[in-house]
């Protein structure tokens, strides 16, 4: 090698390790904040969080020390609220059916919808200025009461976001337009069985690579993966418990709008439940219980719960936090109410975020006021430790049509 090939290689990996400094992460320190921790230690005032490597490492430090130091002065920090129960990244507009990839007529127990999550998708940011920094995706299904597999997404905007895959399996069940709710819920415990006996069989005998229907139904069976169930009446649910006991299944049921009126039961078998808190009046047989103060009772009866939002939750899990605002003031504990957007949706979906506390991620949200009224807002945002924008389309349009200039305002620069 020549001196200057040997120079210029020399000169090539330092200009390597200038840039890889460059773009290294640096720590970050939140100092004389509010912060509601979600974990037991509840409120703390005037603390600190230290911020590395998309890690909370230190609360409340004798000495802190970081490349980054951000006075709150006095401002609210949770942790980031984390959506359930929609197809955000999934559907771009609900009316074009090409932007819709939530669902399949031919989805099963191995549909996946993850793979088609689009972390550019317009809505992400507008749920963001929610506080929104993780979301549990669920795919809305096809033909069968199997809809598929949910993800857990983070909502940093990056082509990696999706974290975790098959963190539930979701199935459909309760009223039907056609035949009769007995035979699909007949449906999931013959299958259930079948693997079951299915399983057995080769533990005397090994055959082929299992399919993925074969691991996720393994895993259910294990209580490795939660059964995420859609039932809304009484006597559903409490057919679902007997479920749960005879395969000692890792149950979660959504919709639940009767949940209250079996509320000891599901509180005995620790089956968390996700309701709307904004569903006040029946929207069918099956939902005859719906009322503002179902979430309160449901915490007051010691039932695990998790807030998400009813109708297009996708477009409009940005109002998550009015949702939970409003189960405080029918009767919702703050905390509990926090803990249903936060700590309870990562508990049961595996995830290690929803909380303050050292080694979660470092999803973190200040807010000027209490992020349940709705004058508040969004004034940092934290996703893995990385500082992230609030600003939507919504704002780029405001602007867009308020900027004065020389030209049209549909054309300003």
């Amino acid at each position: 090698m020549t001196k200057l090939t040997h120079s210029f290689s020399l000169s090539l990996v330092a200009a390597g390790l200038l840039a890889s400094t460059a773009v290294a992460a640096q720590s970050i320190a939140i100092i004389n904040a509010t912060v509601h921790t979600s974990t037991e230690q509840g409120v703390l005032q005037g603390a600190s969080i230290i911020m590395d490597e998309g890690k909370i490492t230190a609360i409340n430090p004798e000495k802190v020390a970081a490349d980054t130091i951000i006075d709150a002065k006095g401002q609210i920090v949770t942790a980031g609220f984390i959506g359930t129960m929609n197809q955000l990244g999934l559907v771009e507009v609900g009316a074009v059916a090409g932007s819709r990839d939530g669902g399949d007529d031919k989805a099963g127990i191995d549909f996946d919808p993850s793979l088609a999550f689009n972390a550019h998708s317009s809505l992400i940011p507008y749920a963001r200025k929610g506080g929104i920094t993780r979301d549990v995706i669920t795919p809305h299904g096809g033909e069968s009461i199997f809809a598929g597999l949910a993800s857990v997404v983070d909502l940093s905007g990056e082509f990696d976001s999706v974290k975790q895959t098959q963190v539930a399996l979701v199935v459909h069940l309760g009223e039907k337009s056609k035949g009769s709710r007995a035979m699909s819920l007949q449906n999931l415990i013959d299958k259930l069985a079948a693997h079951q006996l299915k399983t057995s069989k080769k533990a005397k005998k090994d055959d082929a690579v299992p399919s993925t229907e074969d691991k996720v139904l393994s895993k259910v069976l294990a209580g490795e993966m939660p059964l995420l169930v859609t039932a809304s009446r009484a006597a559903d649910i409490i057919e679902l418990i007997k479920v749960k006991q005879q395969f000692s299944l890792n149950l979660v049921i959504a919709g639940a709008q009767d949940a209250v009126v079996v509320k000891e039961q599901l509180a005995q078998a620790n089956v968390p439940v996700i309701v709307s808190s904004m569903e006040s009046l029946p929207g069918s047989f099956d939902s005859l219980h719906a009322s503002l103060d179902n979430a309160g009772k449901l915490e007051k009866a010691g039932v695990k719960v998790l807030l998400s939002l009813a109708g297009d939750a996708s477009h409009n899990v940005y109002q998550l936090r009015f949702d939970a605002g409003n189960a405080v003031s029918y009767g919702m504990t703050q905390a509990g109410a926090l803990k249903a957007i936060t700590a309870n949706v990562a508990d049961v979906f595996g995830i290690n975020a929803g909380s303050v506390a050292v080694g979660k991620a470092a999803d973190l949200v200040m807010w000027n006021d209490d992020p349940f009224d709705f004058t508040s807002h969004v004034t940092k945002m934290f996703i893995n430790g990385e500082e992230v924008s609030t600003e939507a389309r919504q704002d780029k349009l405001r602007k867009r049509y308020t900027t004065d200039s020389d030209m049209p305002r549909a054309y300003t620069k």
